[in-house]
């Protein structure tokens, strides 16, 4: 038995990457449904009439929903497997995008981001799930972050697309016409995917309601290894996220003067930055476990940094090549926050392994949701004041990172103690 393989692992191959394409597939249009309003935040504000407050509402409502799904969708994987969650994920957000295109007020289009945030919250962790099931453990941190790396591709067509669509054909054909690609990826799902490898049958468990429900997640949160991975996606994921949701077109449009263009290509940059940096740590990571930590509390420092030379720069503008730096910093968050379930996945056995991605999963979105409501509500408050508005980044930096050093102590041993248990444990199989 090779040393990298465990007893009991997928075999991995082609067959593995085809299955798990069409999972990916679901997440990437997910994520260009999740971001599409990061492009046509100025169209929103002149369709519906609505303020900065107003208008980062939609934003929170959709991860708010994201967010408080992650834990019941983590035990829906778990109990029910990946294609009947993906294909209610894809009829979902499907229905939100449609809905949101078609819609007259800012209420209905509230209630639209709403369901689409709700489909979207179906995807990432069951594409999660699906690589853990397809392929080897040692391949889980690759995988894990080309997972990612689909996700930004979905980002990008937002930022190229999905913005050409809207100032050439208008609000209603660009979203109505986007959400044709829900219904290719739903009967992908629905006639091609598997749940596992033959032969690889998750072991039955004996589900019992709410009890079983309150063990798998009091389980879960028990382990050091999820907490940290959970304050690690926290800490790095969102200054990335609430620039390409929300805030990042505004900031370079009305606080630094670019054209919607400019700014467009700058928000290229950040999704191109991440695709690449997400391939590297993905690669560092596999080689070299120990690298995690560092990893995310330099992405945390390097982001910090630059935020802070960006905003405290004297003249009235940002200089292009100072913005590019910070596009090209905030492309490491998405990658960096992909370390966050590096922690939680060896914490936890396989039948909790969607519950442990769902309550790392939440971290991110979290912070990422404060940020867009504070941002919004001191932009309001200050007369559209970006230098203070943005200042609310460092606030939450400061508390992820406080609990990670609280937690990276008793997550690493843990994390020994549970590989020595497993060696063990591998050393008495009989040949």
């Amino acid at each position: 038995m090779s040393s990298a393989t465990l007893p009991g692992d997928p075999p991995g191959g082609r067959r593995a990457v085809a299955v798990w394409s069409i999972g990916v597939s679901v997440y990437f249009v997910a994520v260009i449904f999740r971001t599409s309003l990061g492009v046509a935040g100025l169209d929103a504000v002149d369709r519906f009439h609505v303020g900065a407050s107003a208008l980062s509402t939609f934003s929170i409502l959709q991860l708010l929903v994201y967010a408080g799904m992650q834990i019941p969708v983590g035990l829906l994987v778990d109990r029910l497997g990946t294609k009947k969650v993906l294909s209610l994920g894809a009829v979902l957000f499907t229905l939100g995008q449609l809905g949101f295109a078609f819609s007259p007020s800012y209420g209905m289009a509230l209630a639209s981001r709403a369901l689409l945030g709700c489909g979207d919250a179906l995807t990432f962790i069951s594409v999660l799930r699906l690589g853990t099931r397809w392929f080897p453990a040692r391949r889980g941190p690759l995988v894990a972050q080309l997972a990612g790396l689909v996700g930004m591709a979905g980002n990008l067509v937002s930022t190229l697309l999905i913005a050409r669509l809207l100032h050439g054909i208008g609000w209603t054909a660009a979203f109505a016409g986007s959400a044709l690609a829900g219904v290719v990826v739903l009967v992908l799902t629905l006639v091609f995917l598997k749940d596992h490898p033959e032969g690889h049958e998750p072991a039955p468990s004996a589900h019992q309601g709410a009890v079983y429900v309150r063990r798998q997640i009091a389980a879960a949160w028990r382990e050091p290894g999820t907490r940290l991975g959970m304050w690690v996606h926290f800490t790095t994921q969102f200054p990335a996220m609430v620039f390409l949701l929300l805030w990042g077109l505004p900031f370079l449009v009305q606080a630094q003067g670019l054209s919607r263009a400019t700014a467009g290509e700058l928000l290229t940059l950040v999704v191109l930055s991440n695709m690449v940096i997400g391939l590297v740590y993905g690669q560092i990571v596999a080689r070299h476990h120990a690298a995690r930590l560092p990893l995310a509390l330099g992405t945390v420092a390097a982001t910090a940094l630059v935020w802070a030379v960006t905003l405290a720069y004297p003249a009235e503008h940002a200089p292009m090549w100072l913005l590019a730096v910070l596009c090209a910093v905030l492309g490491a968050c998405g990658p960096a926050s992909m370390l966050g379930f590096d922690f939680a996945r060896p914490a936890n056995p396989p039948e909790r392994q969607g519950t442990a991605s769902g309550i790392t999963n939440m971290g991110g979105f979290i912070a990422s949701m404060t940020t867009l409501f504070a941002v919004g509500v001191l932009l309001d408050a200050t007369g559209d004041d970006y230098t203070v508005a943005f200042s609310a980044v460092f606030v939450l930096q400061a508390l992820g990172v406080s609990q990670i050093l609280r937690l990276r102590g008793r997550a690493a041993r843990r994390e020994r103690e549970r590989l020595v248990a497993s060696r063990v444990e591998t050393v008495h199989v009989p040949a």
